[in-house]
């Protein structure tokens, strides 16, 4: 067994370093989008008042995580009696029922009587989702370079039908939003209908921002409040592994990657790589809830069909081993996690360059993937052989002519051989190991397209 044992020991260490390096790799990128710029803390600024207010530190996506961050927010600052709620705000936007989820909560913290404001913060963006929440606060202030809007939601993937419902009712709650708060409603509009974005001066100008301001310190100072303990409240781990795993992309890539690596570890035992599977896995069946409660479930199951299917395709390839199952199964996943994000509510669009760039690098990956698979089977699907039976099917060269007795050199050693059928052979010509017998060694001619292929 010199054989196997060898490759299982080559497999044992090396090939985990890569396949572990391989897994990172695959989920730096959208791991980093998930965890910049955020902090763990709630951090505390004591002031020269007893007043308190709450600052909530949303420079995220909207998604379930900034959700979960912005209930947090609201019933800290109701346990404390917070003077005011600030959301100082950068997002892009995000998923739309998280979207009427903060929403919800701002009208429910503003009819118990605690104000709620926005400040979108110097060359900062209230996007899209950002700018509903924006416009259901009291006020709002923002700095130089900012923008607030476009607001015109995107439904990918849907009908034209699905599209005009979801935009007229998106424009309902625009317009409902600025009559409530005294902004200029024809302005609000056309954030929706016409995909209007807001410099901060302009949206000075027409009203659909309240004041300027250079800095969160002068915003307070302009709402009275310069004197209170600042609390400011962010994304906890728990929420931002809810935003990681609430992007599409990164929810199919997870869930592929984890049935990759259990399939792999059949192939060559460790349980190393079915332990890191199956907590992928699982991340992947929590993203799949996340994203469900921002869209339509029944919509949704295609998608998963197509899911189930991949990872069928890559646990056959631990009887197939040849590396075309698996590679199939990535393919259908990576088409699946696409069809996700076309089933899912979003503003502005789940795609863009990077989402494009992470599932072509996850298929190239799963190209590779499949040639080591491949590989692997092959090697340990092999025959294990030592000592002198391994020379069986080996090529010699003639030391003394064959006739039909003579010697023969094998890998360097000399052998006294015989031929099995055919005529002498001469000396320097080649021949093939067909079986051994005690310490002599029968052989034939090597066949002539052997002979063009160790030439070539």
């Amino acid at each position: 067994m010199q054989r196997q044992s060898s490759v299982r020991s080559d497999f044992g260490s090396s090939s985990k370093i890569a396949l572990v390096a391989i897994l990172v790799a695959l989920i730096s990128i959208p791991a980093y989008q998930a965890t910049a710029n955020q902090n763990y803390k709630v951090v505390f600024a004591q002031g020269t008042s007893s007043q308190e207010v709450v600052v909530v530190n949303l420079d995220v996506a909207i998604d379930q995580g900034s959700s979960s961050l912005v209930s947090r927010a609201f019933a800290r600052a109701q346990a404390d009696g917070a003077a005011a709620v600030i959301i100082d705000m950068n997002t892009p936007g995000g998923l739309l029922q998280d979207m009427l989820s903060i929403v919800d909560s701002i009208s429910n913290s503003t009819a118990q009587g605690t104000p709620v404001y926005t400040y979108v913060g110097n060359d900062s963006l209230a996007a899209s989702a950002g700018s509903y929440i924006a416009m259901a606060t009291q006020k709002i202030f923002m700095g130089p370079g900012s923008q607030i809007g476009p607001s015109t939601p995107i439904v990918e993937g849907g009908t034209a039908l699905e599209q005009n419902h979801t935009e007229d009712g998106m424009l309902s709650l625009m317009v409902s939003l600025a009559q409530e708060n005294g902004r200029n409603v024809t302005a609000a509009n056309l954030m929706v209908l016409d995909d209007i974005a807001y410099s901060y001066s302009d949206a000075i100008t027409y009203h659909v921002a309240d004041n300027s301001s250079n800095s969160l310190g002068q915003t307070l100072f302009m709402l009275g409040l310069s004197g209170a303990s600042v609390i400011t409240v962010s994304e906890n781990p728990t929420e931002q592994l809810l935003s990681f795993l609430s992007n599409p992309t990164v929810d199919g890539i997870v869930f592929l990657i984890g049935i990759i690596a259990i399939a792999l570890d059949f192939l060559h035992p460790t349980f190393f790589l079915s332990i890191v599977g199956a907590i992928l896995v699982a991340m992947g069946l929590i993203g799949a809830e996340a994203i469900q409660s921002g869209g339509d479930a029944a919509a949704l199951a295609v998608p998963f069909i197509l899911f189930a299917a991949a990872a069928a395709m890559i646990v056959l390839e631990v009887k197939t081993g040849h590396g075309f199952m698996l590679f199939g199964g990535v393919l259908v996943g990576s088409f699946a996690t696409y069809l996700i994000a076309y089933e899912v509510p979003y503003s502005p669009s789940p795609f863009g360059d990077i989402q494009y760039l992470e599932l072509g690098i996850f298929i190239v990956v799963g190209g590779l993937l499949a040639i080591y698979a491949r590989w692997i089977s092959r090697s340990l699907h092999e025959k294990p052989v030592t000592g002198s039976e391994s020379l069986v099917g080996k090529a010699g060269v003639v030391v003394t002519d064959l006739s039909p007795v003579g010697e023969v050199s094998v890998e360097g050693i000399t052998w006294k051989a015989k031929l099995s059928s055919g005529q002498a052979i001469k000396k320097g010509e080649t021949v093939k190991v067909v079986r051994r017998s005690g310490l002599e060694l029968e052989v034939e001619p090597e066949p002539i397209k052997e002979k063009l292929d160790s030439i070539s």
